[in-house]
């Protein structure tokens, strides 16, 4: 399996229980591992053999422009799901992370792995 990565995508979204939260869109930093269903990109050298990491950012600041996620676990699960079902991903690692929420923390998040079902 090859994987693809996306390290440290800093994307504006709704997502929090707290009411401003609620109101105001916030940065999060998303990194992603993407397994790839088979490596026959190293030897065609078609963008067709594997993902479009630029695809998975495009699609990934759409939809997440118009979303609102009480937890980031729900929102990992969202992306997760997109990844795997979407871009036809055989395995993801989704590490999501706010920024500055908490006074003398520097992130807080969660990370996920999932894999495609057979």
């Amino acid at each position: 399996m090859d994987i693809i990565f996306i390290d440290e995508l800093r994307l504006s979204t709704l997502v929090g229980i707290y009411p401003r939260e609620k109101a105001m869109p916030q940065t999060i930093e998303l990194s992603l591992q993407i397994g790839t269903p088979t490596a026959r990109a190293g030897a065609s050298d078609a963008i067709g053999d594997t993902i479009d990491y630029a695809a998975v950012v495009d699609r990934l600041r759409r939809e997440l422009a118009e979303r609102h996620f009480n937890l980031l676990e729900k929102l990992a699960e969202y992306v997760a799901e997109l990844l795997l079902k979407d871009f036809g991903a055989s395995w993801v690692r989704v590490s999501i992370a706010k920024i500055g929420m908490l006074r003398g923390v520097r992130r807080v998040g969660v990370i996920i792995e999932r894999t495609a079902s057979a």
